[in-house]
């Protein structure tokens, strides 16, 4: 089934969106002006999960990077495109024969991770077509551009044992954690011959990037297992640790150039999602599945909770209260923990192709093991006719720069807690 961007909540990093105004519950009467309200908690839900295929993520707050193998949800890898700029124009290397490198760098400030911190494999490649920053330009988490065959990586500095968590050190200072990818010295020697032999190329960034159009970072650990591996959280707009660095020595003088990756530079997440074999793959065969345990994952999957029984409400009645809560399955320690929010969405029509969000954020309980989503707003212009009740759909916060995903109890499901909604309302 094919989902459109929907408007999520925006907390620091950014969700993808397509936004639709609405004005849920303006006209909703002050509740705490009355009282003796009926309660009742006998809702049916009917719970599922959706495939979203088309989720843009483009120059997002932060990429992603790596690859992990979830025991339920299958394979998931995660690539960066990003072009590369120049830190000042007609740099100066010097006299060629007087340089040594010593090493080239590429540095990729973390902000976070998923999964497990186990060795991963890095590879790194020149893209032979250009991202392209038109504002009407969209990539999405399926986009690919082609690169040229050679791996950067200097021969066997591939292999890194990713840590976002400890400072990096960096010419014997300590710097905030970042992961360091040694490159082919040759690469670097290509910048410098150029810049010695062409200096138009370095003379705007448009030459340069029309020289160098960008960089693919990628992994490839085919030996990683079932619970390993981990989807890593990179900054490159907001952070100038985030860089290509050539350290050398002209003539015997230690020095360094850098190639800036900033928020002037296009960039954009490539995901795949492997759930051959897997309950996930179950699921979304079979929807009655989804009365046991249903699932969110960001960038490829979302909940959906329809509840029929919303259409009985009388129409002249002030919605009280209206909680819906989601019991998640979850073990304190799991290493595949549900995010701290997710947000709510739904179709204010049958007719409609986009979801509108419904400016709600159901937050997570780590004592419960819930989310819990205050619905009053949407259930009163739900009873006022405003809207239409076709399903509430609900994703990760962070669903297009982060690699969370939640598995959500059914109201059939073995585990004590199941999903339910409690509405307290009053006639008038």
């Amino acid at each position: 089934m094919k989902i459109f961007s929907i408007l999520l909540l925006v907390l620091f990093f950014t969700a993808a969106c397509t936004k639709n105004e609405n004005n849920l519950g303006k006209d909703i009467i002050d509740p705490n002006a009355l009282l003796n309200g009926i309660t009742t908690d006998t809702f049916e839900l009917y719970t599922y999960s959706i495939i979203e295929d088309s989720t843009e993520t483009k120059n997002a707050s932060n990429v992603l990077l790596g690859s992990y193998i979830d025991p339920k949800f299958g394979k998931v890898a995660a690539s960066i495109y990003t072009e590369l700029r120049l830190p000042g124009l007609s740099p100066n290397f010097g006299d060629p024969s007087l340089i040594v490198i010593d090493s080239f760098m590429l540095a990729l400030e973390y902000v976070g991770y998923y999964g497990d911190l186990t060795p991963q494999t890095f590879e790194v490649f020149e893209l032979s077509d250009s991202i392209e920053n038109a504002s009407d330009v969209k990539y999405y988490q399926f986009s690919t551009l082609a690169t040229h065959n050679t791996n950067w990586v200097a021969n066997g500095q591939g292999t890194i044992s990713p840590d976002p968590i400890n400072d990096a050190v960096v010419a014997g200072a300590e710097v905030d954690p970042q992961l360091r990818i040694h490159l082919d010295t040759n690469r670097a020697w290509d910048f410098i011959n150029e810049a010695t032999a062409n200096s138009a190329t370095f003379a705007s960034n448009a030459a340069f990037q029309d020289f160098f159009k960008g960089l693919k970072i990628t992994t490839n650990t085919p030996s990683q297992t079932s619970g390993k591996g981990a989807i890593l959280y990179m900054d490159l707009n907001n952070n100038p640790a985030s860089k290509m660095t050539i350290y050398f020595k002209l003539d015997g003088v230690s020095k360094t150039y850098d190639f800036t990756i900033n928020s002037n530079c296009a960039d954009f997440t490539h995901v795949e999602h492997d759930q051959q074999n897997t309950p996930v793959a179950a699921l979304l065969a079979d929807t009655t599945l989804g009365q046991k345990s249903f699932v969110a994952q960001a960038n490829k999957l979302r909940a959906m909770v329809k509840i029929p029984g919303l259409d009985q409400l009388p129409s002249n009645i002030i919605i009280h209260r209206a909680d819906l809560s989601l019991p998640v399955q979850f073990q304190t320690g799991y290493r595949y923990k549900p995010g701290s929010r997710v947000t709510a969405a739904s179709k204010l029509a049958a007719t409609d192709v986009y979801y509108t969000s419904l400016g709600i954020a159901g937050l997570y309980s780590d004592v419960t093991k819930q989310y819990d989503l205050d619905l009053r707003a949407y259930l009163q212009s739900l009873v006022n006719g405003k809207l239409e009740n076709t399903g509430i759909v609900i994703s990760p916060l962070f669903f297009r720069n982060s690699a969370e995903r939640i598995v959500f109890n059914g109201v059939e499901t073995t585990n004590k807690k199941k999903p339910k909604l409690i509405v307290t309302y009053t006639t008038y």
